[in-house]
């Protein structure tokens, strides 16, 4: 892997811990308080860590596959959940990290979905091709 399969796997990496870190916290210190929300953190928490996994390992079969299944899950979340937050905001009585879109996180979670398709597809592992 490199260039920009490189960034973009260090890109969901620091997504992963950073959506482990906060998911980890809100849920230790008030998962009374909101726990649709804070669940859904770490959901996306899980979610990041696949994919960054996936995708390192996405030249073979299985893992390619895993790939495509988080990202499409991810991109999915973040629509669903984001759509909802601002639609429906008393489902959320705090933020979660596809809340509206990943506003809390410059809008990462909405685009970086969309560029890990892009790159799933245009990088097919040799043996999906044949």
């Amino acid at each position: 892997m490199t260039g920009i399969g490189r960034v973009l796997v260090i890109v969901y990496a620091v997504m992963a811990l950073a959506a482990t870190g906060r998911s980890f916290v809100q849920i230790v210190r008030r998962f009374e308080e909101a726990p649709l929300t804070y669940t859904l953190s770490a959901v996306a928490a899980v979610v990041y860590i696949l994919a960054t996994l996936a995708l390192v390992l996405a030249g073979r079969r299985g893992w390619y596959a895993v790939a495509w299944t988080a990202i499409v899950f991810e991109l999915t979340g973040v629509l669903v959940v984001g759509t909802l937050s601002l639609t429906m905001p008393q489902l959320f009585a705090h933020d979660s990290v596809w809340s509206a879109f990943g506003m809390g996180y410059l809008f990462v979670p909405l685009v970086l979905p969309v560029f890990g398709l892009w790159w799933l597809r245009t990088h097919r592992p040799a043996e999906v091709t044949a």
